[in-house]
């Protein structure tokens, strides 16, 4: 396999630029070129590039794919690091699932709240005015 930047991005569908960017930062080693300086990727960048973008997709930030990317030059290893990395990853999802889900109450309240009169009895623009107003309305500490 012998693929162009163009070949690869359209192979894993990564675009071009952050293929660059993956390189910069070092989670993509930067491949070998051509005598016309054309960067050309092999299976193992195609490999490697999968991996990234798939962790990316999961919402895995730069670091921690960095670490389970470590982690796979050692294969004989525990995964228990990598436990870890997910077991971390899955408390912040939680974390945002819960602000996730008191921002949709939040909202509702307003939308509730709402008599579809004229802007300046408005309820929706009068808790976004005074946020903490609606916060006390609805039990929540400010």
């Amino acid at each position: 396999m012998n693929l162009s930047i163009g070949e690869l991005s359209r192979r894993v569908a990564v675009k071009v630029p952050t293929i660059r960017y993956y390189e910069q930062i070092g989670l993509l080693p930067s491949p070998p070129r051509t005598e016309g300086r054309q960067r050309r990727y092999g299976a193992e960048e195609v490999s490697r590039l999968r991996f990234i973008r798939h962790a990316r997709d999961l919402g895995f930030e730069v670091e921690a794919i960095r670490e389970l990317l470590g982690l796979t030059a050692q294969p004989d290893r525990s995964c228990e690091p990598a436990d870890q990395i997910v077991l971390r990853h899955l408390e912040a999802v939680e974390r945002r699932i819960a602000q996730l889900t008191l921002l949709r109450s939040e909202l509702r309240h307003m939308l509730e709240d709402c008599r579809h009169g004229q802007v300046r009895e408005c309820r929706i623009i009068q808790v976004l005015a005074d946020h903490d107003q609606c916060r006390h309305e609805h039990g929540k500490a400010p």
